[in-house]
């Protein structure tokens, strides 16, 4: 491996080519689009016995990054933190070995915290730097146990305080971090999370698009849609309980895993949902043309994510879906700007939905919408990219 080059080892995500996850993606673009021959990607890999990337091979090449796996045993909680763990001292022992220049390290989240010091020490050590992505609030997650909360918050305090440099994809988590952590005087940018801007390949008379709407019993234009992790803090018990006392015949089709979710159960046992012919789970979607084509053709799409940071799905129900009901917090307001509609947890979402059937409402709505051409010239994945490749040449 030429040791002229940049290079950037990239820790946290579980691997690609991505098969899930916002990280994922994320590194998978990344690398995807990269356009400079001075740079020279190494990304972590989870192994742990099943959905093997490269073939289980030590090192391979994807994107024209090396990639390399890490075995982590099934420990529960705490494989993520094992992983990080693992993957950055191997990073380090082959940044090491290749006699690379001032190689970079970029931590993506904040699970390694107890232990960052010791690292930042083996990596100042061979010149190199720590990058971290401090993600989103992740020590807010309803999904945590309290004591989980508090490790999370404790561990982002300790990565911003040895981190040479945190790269945020939210404007408002950067303020945060700079604000709550001012006594380290951290060093921050800002560059934002990215999505694919392409419409869908498919069209109304694809088999795959056909056997879809029929076997879920969905009309298009006919359904408000979502798509994300079925967890508390995204709002869906507002969300379900405003749309079963709405007047609206559409239906709501909520495209996520709620396979041996807790949540979903609870939620289900308090509300009777699944006594609401319109409220349809339709689990999850991984072809993503039929899902870009299943947000092209929805009538309107709900947000009510919550916690920290720049989502995902937001971007690409704002890329694809024709009308976005947001919910009303600072991160949704930053991506979505004047391009939707917002909505507050103490107000009747259930009555906005009704008004949207009114058609002069509905037109109305439209009319103090704004265009999201923003999006090609701060969001596409090439500008991301291309942010990242400055930011790298820089060091």
């Amino acid at each position: 491996m030429s040791n002229s080059k940049q290079h950037i080892y990239i820790i946290g995500s579980k691997g690609i080519p991505a098969k899930y996850g916002g990280f994922e993606t994320f590194v998978e673009k990344l690398t995807q689009y990269k356009k400079s021959d001075d740079i020279q990607y190494h990304v972590a890999c989870m192994n742990n016995g099943d959905n093997l990337y490269g073939n289980g091979q030590k090192h391979f090449n994807y994107n024209q990054a090396d990639c390399f796996n890490i075995t982590v045993p099934n420990i529960g909680p705490a494989k993520a933190i094992y992983y990080d763990m693992k993957a950055l001292d191997y990073a380090i022992k082959l940044a090491e070995k290749d006699n690379n220049v001032a190689p970079i390290f970029y931590i993506l989240a904040c699970r390694i915290g107890p232990v960052i010091n010791y690292y930042k020490k083996k990596i100042q050590k061979i010149g190199g730097k720590l990058y971290v992505n401090p993600d989103g609030h992740e020590w807010l997650r309803a999904k945590w146990p309290y004591p989980v909360r508090k490790y999370w918050k404790f561990s982002e305090r300790l990565m911003v305080k040895y981190a040479d440099l945190l790269i945020c994809d939210s404007l408002n988590i950067e303020k945060y971090i700079k604000n709550d952590y001012h006594k380290y005087q951290p060093k921050t940018t800002y560059i934002a999370y990215g999505t694919d801007l392409k419409k869908s390949s498919l069209t109304s008379d694809d088999v795959i698009v056909r056997e879809w709407f029929s076997e879920k019993r969905v009309l298009e234009n006919n359904y408000y849609l979502v798509v994300g992790r079925f967890v508390p803090e995204n709002n869906y018990e507002i969300m379900i309980r405003e749309f079963m006392k709405s007047s609206t015949k559409k239906n709501f089709v909520l495209i996520t895993n709620i396979e041996d979710n807790d949540f979903y159960k609870k939620l289900n046992k308090e509300t009777h949902f699944q006594n609401d012919e319109r409220i349809k789970f339709v689990g999850t979607v991984y072809n993503q043309e039929l899902l870009k084509y299943i947000r092209e053709n929805a009538f309107a799409y709900l947000h009510g994510h919550e916690v920290g940071g720049t989502n995902p799905s937001l971007l690409e129900a704002l890329a694809s879906t024709k009308l976005n009901l947001l919910l009303d917090v600072c991160f949704n307001r930053e991506v979505g700007r004047n391009s939707a509609l917002y909505w507050k947890k103490d107000t009747r979402l259930s009555q906005l939905i009704s008004q949207l059937d009114d058609s002069t409402f509905l037109k109305a709505c439209h009319s103090n919408i704004e265009t999201n051409d923003f999006l090609e010239q701060d969001y596409s994945w090439n500008t991301i990219a291309d942010s990242y490749e400055s930011l790298w040449e820089r060091n």
